[in-house]
């Protein structure tokens, strides 16, 4: 049985939102997305990244939508269950943000 999950609100994603300042509110037709691009060394990079943000996705049955070129992943998170933004979102974002090596 799934969990209800809980779109979040205006005053709760202002807050929210102070926790990945890396990424971006985007205001679709039907929904709010958040959404984060990426640029690594190389391809071998760029996978290994997927694979474990892949991994945790799928742990948590909280799958990006996410597009890949080469060192380029673009991710966008929003939550269909409740159309629109929850915590699970915030949660992958911050998870994400951990998995990006450091910059040399």
């Amino acid at each position: 049985m799934r969990t209800v999950v809980r779109k979040l609100t205006d005053e709760e994603l202002k807050t929210e939102l102070l926790k990945i300042p890396s990424w971006e509110l985007v205001q679709e037709a039907k929904r709010n997305v958040i959404r984060r691009k990426f640029a690594f060394k190389d391809f071998k990079q760029a996978w290994q990244f997927m694979n474990k943000v892949a991994t945790k996705a799928d742990e948590t049955d909280h799958h990006p939508e996410w597009f890949n070129v080469y060192n380029k992943v673009d991710i966008v998170l929003s939550t269909h269950d409740c159309g629109g933004l929850s915590e699970r979102d915030i949660l992958l974002a911050e998870f994400i943000d951990q998995q990006v090596p450091p910059s040399k």
